[in-house]
């Protein structure tokens, strides 16, 4: 009886470490850091409350600033799980489950009737713990993109498509192709006006 109540009691915090991934995943530290400034990002620019428009309208050190809050309250509780992971708490798909919660988080989270970012720096913060050598390859690919294009949105799509095709390529466990796919549609969906400006010329540089 002690030893079934154990397994319950490990299910109900895997659950709950999802759920406080999605928690922290959708605080919109974009926002808050703009109406500290006196701005609403929400009213200015392309209306994200992502760190490129923030960059836009609040300056770059302050754009860098929220990509950098951005990559850690989805690293945190990815890290958390991978810990758990690796003392054999908890399983692989666990782990996939709460990264794509944190990445969910912050592109609809609950507290800004679902309209949040754009997912790119929360995918950064997951796969630099599930896989940093390849998170590396990935910001060398938006890196090539973004100065050849000076737009961060073909860097960020490309490097978002490209990353499950890595994982794949290096035969990485097939849970972490899965959320290297989940994570680029869900980056690809978020950038779907970004797309249409690109194939209209009017994307705006950065």
């Amino acid at each position: 009886m002690r030893s079934k109540r154990c397994i319950l009691m490990s299910d109900a915090a895997a659950i709950a470490l999802v759920v406080a991934a999605y928690f922290m995943g959708s605080i919109p530290f974009g926002l808050l850091i703009g109406k500290k400034r006196g701005v609403d990002v929400r009213g200015v620019g392309s209306g994200n409350i992502g760190a490129t428009n923030v960059a836009r309208n609040l300056g770059k050190k302050t754009g860098a600033l929220v990509l950098l809050l951005d990559v850690l309250k989805a690293a945190v509780p990815t890290f958390v799980a991978t810990m758990l992971v690796n003392r054999g708490d908890l399983s692989i798909d666990f782990l996939t489950l709460v990264a794509i919660a944190a990445i969910l988080g912050h592109c609809y989270p609950v507290w800004l009737k679902f309209r949040g970012g754009k997912g790119v720096a929360t995918s950064l913060g997951v796969f630099l713990i599930v896989d940093p050598a390849l998170a590396g390859i990935g910001i060398a690919i938006f890196a090539v993109l973004y100065v050849a294009f000076r737009r961060v949105s073909v860097g960020s799509i490309s490097a978002a498509i490209a990353f499950p095709m890595l994982l794949w390529v290096f035969d990485r466990p097939l849970a972490l192709v899965h959320l290297g796919i989940a994570g680029a549609f869900i980056v690809v969906l978020k950038h779907r006006s970004n797309i249409l400006r690109i194939f209209h010329g009017e994307e705006k540089p950065v």
